[in-house]
């Protein structure tokens, strides 16, 4: 591992970042976009179909996570890394079997994660990114530049880039320990071969074992990757696999149910609610892509991908129900069996052209996932107990199989034009797809209780005006995205049975962007607006409908950087306005919506001290206001802060570049709700318990 940019100043030995290559990106060229300044944010992120862009020229807030920020803050997981966003927040408790995200106050869920703009095929349960070069998170509904996730994926887009070999040797290994008594060990390594370093090869391995902060909680996890590439004058392509696998016993992290509006305090996170759920999540999985460049106005472009995964025990359902003023609730434990097996594709075609003074990128592309769905739930054991004094729950066993539920297909066709003008200061970029989505339900016999077959079309078009120069990047966009139409499943109901269209999703957004050199800031202002399925008529015979309707607004100032010669700032500012817009019989028009708040912040600095060369202190506010839990506005969660704190020191010992870290989050050990974890459900998540990370790396 080289180290990083800010201080290979100050060390004795000045070592290179090396490029890394994808086999996805802009006609212009298949290189990942290289770190900004800092090292914390790349200078562009993949925009679906289009590729690798520069942020100053992609029409949305899009933010990029390297590597480096992955392994100065020691992040394991996804949730890690999406701690810096100020306009991410989690649904699910901090250490849970899944991890779930409101992005601009809607859910992505963990199915929607892609790997080099292909969904399906990223790890299940708490995605690890030892073999991620880049976190791309791209705000808002973007149906046309990646297709329907999954899950819908409304408030945004998370892609996953692995690693890639660069052009020196490289191999960095790692041994690590988190409290309250996980050990670990990392190997990174990579080379190229072939007399144009054509070839490359680059492995990731991780273990660990050991107790958490969830009191008696043990959890293991072991993780393996392997990427291989060719790069040639024509040809790019690669083929990525990876394992992964993490289990658990002694407990699961709750979420809280509550009874009424009186919002019992927040309990000590050790707490185990559920002390003998034990659980396991694998995920396996092969991506193939290639990239061939016919000329430099045309080039093809395709990818396969198949995931298969599979989960057992107390993997959902962890809710402490119906909490009462002093912390009294139900709980109920199922065992369960799962799995889920995807197969993902595209393929397409890129061109650029001009018609007279116009630049043209077109691009069409082709795309297919398919889903099969398998789950069986043993019998429930039901308790009565106490938050801040659980009593220890039967768990019971664990169906055995787990029979096929349902099979999903996703396909759609893109047509998509980015049209330069005035040398590249204004870029004006159109399209549509035409997405389907078909769905069969089977019952535990395999017949078949349901069908679903709708599609629909979505636009987008987006403008980026650069009137001074490269710098300074005005934007604006209306987009839709689409998410799976809802059934009535209410055998009371007029219309029981009846299957609605896609939802389509819409957002309007305006911003700007400036580049001052070594730090970049963007503010946008955006509008979504997501339809909801309400009820008509009278209550004992109601009629379902989708004319409900949930709107966000708000506004976005994030940066990131380098402000001074070794100060580093990474984060921002969120203000939104969450708002119930159309509800059942009009009874909540007008109200807040659920898991809205009106601030979120999240902010970081490092600084690399001058007295001692290598050495880099950090630190990060993460703050939230209240939120409602509940439509009618009568149960909130307080508002919370913590503070996170680190330090590193690079130094070279052999001639080996040597780093330790040291992470301690949530400083203060504040106990609190951190979100909401249903639109539909009074349930709140919560935040973590107080943590320690120590590591040390050494490349060879």
């Amino acid at each position: 591992m080289p180290l990083p940019a800010a201080w290979a100043q100050d060390a004795a030995t000045t070592t290179t970042l090396q490029p890394v290559t994808v086999t996805a990106g802009s006609l212009g060229g298949n290189e990942l976009p290289p770190p900004y300044a800092g090292g914390q944010v790349a200078e562009g992120a993949r925009l679906g179909l289009m590729g690798n862009q520069s942020v100053m020229d992609t029409p949305f807030n899009v933010t990029s996570y390297t590597s480096e920020l992955i392994q100065n803050q020691q992040a394991r997981t996804l949730a890690d890394v999406m701690a810096n966003d100020p306009s991410v927040r989690f649904t699910t408790s901090s250490g849970h079997a899944y991890e779930n995200f409101r992005i601009r106050g809607f859910d992505v869920n963990q199915n929607d994660v892609a790997i080099n703009g292909m969904f399906g095929l990223a790890p299940m349960g708490r995605t690890p990114v030892e073999f991620v070069e880049r976190v791309e998170v791209l705000k808002g509904p973007n149906a046309l530049f990646s297709g329907m996730a999954p899950s819908g994926a409304v408030g945004g887009t998370v892609n996953l880039v692995p690693k890639r070999a660069g052009d020196e040797p490289t191999a960095t290994y790692g041994v690590n320990w988190q409290s309250d008594g996980q050990l670990g060990t990392t190997i990174d390594a990579g080379r190229r071969f072939g007399a144009a370093n054509e070839w490359g090869a680059r492995v990731n391995g991780s273990f660990s074992d050991g107790a958490t902060t969830l009191d008696g909680q043990s959890r293991k996890r072991e993780f393996f990757s392997a990427g291989l590439d060719y790069r040639g004058s024509a040809l790019t392509a690669s083929i990525d696999a990876y394992h992964s696998q993490e289990s658990f016993t002694g407990g699961t992290p709750a979420m809280f149910w509550f009874a009424g509006p009186v919002v019992p305090v927040a309990p000590d996170p050790r707490i185990n609610q559920f002390s003998t759920g034990y659980g396991s999540i694998q995920s396996n999985a092969v991506v193939g892509r290639a990239e061939y460049r016919f000329n430099d106005s045309v080039s093809a472009f395709a990818g396969v991908g198949r995931r298969d995964s599979h989960q057992s025990g107390l993997i959902n359902g962890t809710h402490a129900r119906q909490i009462d003023a002093n912390g009294n609730f139900t709980g109920s434990i199922i065992g369960q069996r799962a799995y889920t097996d995807a197969t993902s594709a595209e393929a397409g075609l890129r061109s650029r052209f001009k018609t007279g003074s116009v630049g043209h990128e077109l691009v069409l592309q082709a795309s297919i996932l398919e889903l099969e769905d398998g789950s069986a739930t043993g019998t429930a054991s039901t308790f009565r107990s106490n938050i801040y004094n659980p009593i220890t729950p039967v768990m019971p066993a664990v169906p055995g199989s787990a029979p096929k539920t349902s099979e999903n297909t996703l396909s759609s066709l893109a047509l998509v034009d980015t049209m330069s003008f005035l040398d590249d200061r204004l870029l004006l970029t159109g399209g549509l797809r035409n997405q389907r989505v078909k769905t069969s339900n089977f019952d535990k016999t395999g017949k078949t209780t349901s069908r679903y077959d709708e599609d629909a079309v979505t636009p987008a078009v987006a403008l980026v005006i650069k009137p001074w120069g490269p710098d300074l990047s005005f934007y604006a966009n209306y987009v839709e995205g689409l998410s799976k139409g809802d059934s009535v499943t209410d055998t009371t109901a007029t219309n029981f049975g009846q299957v609605f269209a896609p939802y389509k999703t819409k957002q309007k957004e305006l911003g700007v962007k400036w580049n001052a050199g070594t730090f970049t800031n963007t503010l946008a202002l955006f509008e979504i607006d997501k339809p909801m399925l309400v009820t008509e008529g009278a209550a004992a015979r109601p009629t379902y409908a989708d004319g409900g309707e949930k709107r966000v607004r708000g506004v976005e100032w994030n940066t990131f950087g380098e402000l001074a010669r070794g100060v580093r700032v990474l984060g921002g500012v969120t203000y939104t306005q969450g708002t119930q817009v159309k509800t059942s019989f009009g009874r909540y028009d007008g109200n807040t919506a659920v898991g809205a708040p009106r601030w979120q912040v999240n902010t970081g600095l490092e600084w690399d001290t001058p007295w001692v060369p290598g050495l880099t202190l950090s630190g990060r506010v993460q703050a939230t206001s209240s939120q409602y839990a509940d439509s009618a506005n009568n149960i909130e969660i307080p508002g919370w802060g913590q503070l996170d704190l680190g330090a590193r020191y690079a130094m070279q010992i052999n001639g080996k570049d040597v780093v330790l870290r040291l992470n301690v989050n949530n400083v203060f050990d504040k106990h609190y709700y951190a979100g909401i974890f249903s639109d539909t459900t009074p349930i709140a998540t919560l935040g973590p318990a107080r943590s320690v990370m120590a590591s040390a790396t050494i490349t060879f």
